[in-house]
Formats: structure tokens, C-alpha cells, sequence
């Protein structure tokens, strides 16, 4: 999804986004049907729990984190911060009850994997979500900060990316084989959602805005729609623009609001996700009447782009604010 080779690194990946909301639905379908068996295909709390090697990472962290979040403790035997940090780990996995599992990775022995998360000291603890790395915190840290940290995991992967966990079943046996989730029936606009990603991927931007519009029309609160809608229209937005010609016209005309929402479309397509916000931000508060509205608005569909859990967005809206009032 790169016309004209634009980039979107570091703003949206429509593609997670579709995968969590498949995940949801047969997360939801494992939980009833577990539910209607009587905990059928439920994990016990020693499952909770669980060491993770190289050869095992992709179906032990990348494919369970599809539904529920992984919290990876990278650990030595020798590392004596990890003994306090680790117990407080394995205690919290049980009392969340389902809501997050614990993959422990020895670093002596899976060299490769703290080299690709990037380890630069342990203990370190990471999360994956949806297939997505996120670094937690490096070092040992108190319950209260772990407790924090954990719930704001647990809301992320809930509200953003659709996870509502495993179920939990006391008198499971562990190690049981789980049965695979039923396979999601069609939805009634994924054709159409289809089609606006193809449209993407051959750089008919017109095509594909019209695509998540048509679902937008039926269903006004698709979130693949919605973010693939912002997309497709930044990127039309910005690609017949001259970016020299773009950036040389904002740097000349700091209060020009036009000048400024032009360049922070490039900002965002280009990844750079705050110096977009804070341009427009910054615009806000030297214009007045119609062109601080217009600005205001632009900024407004940027949350959009980036969406509305990512804390660059919160930050932004409250800076926003503050210049508005």
C-alpha cells in the first residue's frame, strides 16, 4: 500500500488491524463455545505460564498473541534481578486470570531471539500483540509499575486489537491440546473491504476511497473501513505533491494554514507522526476563524490515520487543547 513508493511505516498497518478483528471474532467464538462445553478447550492456570524456545516462538508467541497478549521475561539463571522479577510475573499470570500469558525465553540459550527483540540487559520484558512487538520496561520494577503497565496492555489488546483472552478452567488438565478455533464466517463487506486493499495495493487511491466509503454508507462504524478510508485520503492527498516544493512553501509561510496542512501530510505519510501533530498544532495557535478550523480538522482526521489508542494521538489532543483554549 505504498503508491509512488510513500511510506506508512510508523502510522497505520491495515493489515493488523484485519487480523485482530478476525482474531476477536474467533477469540469470541473459542469463549463460547468453551462456555457451552463446559470448558471445553479452556487452559488450566499452569498454562499460564509457559517457556518458549526458538523452534516453538511462532506458535507459541506470534500465533497465540492473535488472542490474548504475550508478555515475553527474558531471563538468565545467573541474573539475580530476574529471580525477584520473574516469581512476580508467573503470580500476576494467574491472577489475570487469562487475560495476558507468560512466555519466559532463557537469553543463554536463544541467543537469536534477544538479538531480534533487541535485548540490551535483562531482565527485559516485551509484549506481543497481534503480532506486534511492543517493549514493556528493562529492569526490575516494582508490582505497583508492573500492575500499571499490564492493564494498560490488557486495554490495548481489548479495545484496539479485539483480544479477549483464554479461558480459564481450574479443574483443566495442563498440557491439554487445545481444538482449533471455528473458522469465521464471511463477513457481509469483507468483498468490499477486499477490493478497497487491492485498489490500494495497485495505486488507485480513488477506487479505494470509494470502496470504504460504499462500506462506510451500510456499516458507519467498521474500523477497517474508517482507517482505510483516512489512509487512502492522505495518501491521494499527497500523491501528485512536490515535496520540495511543499516543505519550501511551509518553512517560508510559518502562518500560512493551507502551506502547513500540506506538509504535515507529508510528515504523517513519511511516518513522522509527531513533527505532523506538533506543525499542525503550532498552526493552530497563530491563525484564527476559518483557516484554525480548517487546520483543527485536518488534525482531527490525522488521529484518524494514526488511531486513537496510540499515545502519540492522547498527547496531541490534549496540546490541542491547550491551544484552543
Amino acid at each position: 500500500m505504498q503508491p509512488r513508493n510513500m511510506s506508512m511505516s510508523g502510522v497505520v498497518d491495515l493489515a493488523a488491524v484485519k487480523q485482530a478483528q478476525e482474531a476477536k471474532a474467533k477469540a469470541e467464538q473459542a469463549r463460547a463455545e468453551a462456555a457451552r462445553t463446559g470448558g471445553a478447550g479452556a487452559v488450566s492456570p499452569a498454562d499460564l505460564v509457559i517457556d518458549v524456545d526458538e523452534a516453538g516462538f511462532e506458535s507459541d508467541v506470534l500465533q497465540r498473541s492473535t488472542e490474548v497478549p504475550v508478555v515475553i521475561d527474558f531471563w538468565a539463571e545467573w541474573c539475580e534481578p530476574c529471580k525477584q522479577l520473574s516469581p512476580v510475573l508467573e503470580r500476576l499470570a494467574v491472577e489475570y486470570n487469562g487475560r495476558f500469558l507468560l512466555a519466559k525465553i532463557d537469553v543463554d540459550a536463544n541467543q537469536m531471539l534477544m538479538q531480534q527483540f533487541g535485548v540490551q540487559g535483562i531482565p527485559a520484558v516485551f509484549a506481543v500483540v497481534a503480532g506486534q512487538a511492543l517493549p514493556l520496561f528493562q529492569g526490575a520494577a516494582g508490582e505497583q509499575q508492573i500492575r500499571q503497565t499490564l492493564d494498560q496492555l490488557v486495554q490495548v489488546g481489548e479495545e484496539r486489537f479485539g483480544l479477549t483472552g483464554l479461558v480459564v478452567d481450574p479443574e483443566a488438565e495442563p498440557g491439554a491440546e487445545r481444538p482449533a478455533a471455528p473458522e469465521r464466517p464471511a463477513g457481509p463487506h469483507d468483498a468490499a473491504l477486499d477490493a478497497a486493499v487491492q485498489a490500494m495495493d495497485a495505486g488507485d487511491l480513488g477506487g479505494a476511497v470509494q470502496a470504504y466509503k460504499n462500506v462506510l454508507a451500510e456499516e458507519p462504524g467498521n474500523t477497517e473501513a474508517k482507517l482505510g478510508l483516512a489512509q487512502a485520503e492522505l495518501l491521494q492527498r499527497v500523491q501528485d505533491a512536490d515535496p520540495q516544493k511543499v516543505r519550501r512553501e511551509a518553512a517560508d509561510k510559518p502562518g500560512d494554514a493551507q502551506a502547513q496542512i500540506a506538509a504535515a501530510d507529508l510528515d504523517l505519510v513519511g511516518g513522522h507522526v509527531e513533527d505532523a501533530f506538533g506543525r499542525l498544532i503550532d498552526t493552530v495557535r497563530v491563525t484564527a476563524g476559518d483557516d484554525r478550523n480548517a487546520v483543527r480538522l485536518r488534525l482531527l482526521e490525522l488521529f484518524e490515520v494514526v488511531g486513537a489508542d496510540d499515545p502519540r494521538v492522547a498527547a496531541a489532543r490534549r496540546a490541542l487543547a491547550r491551544a484552543l483554549f
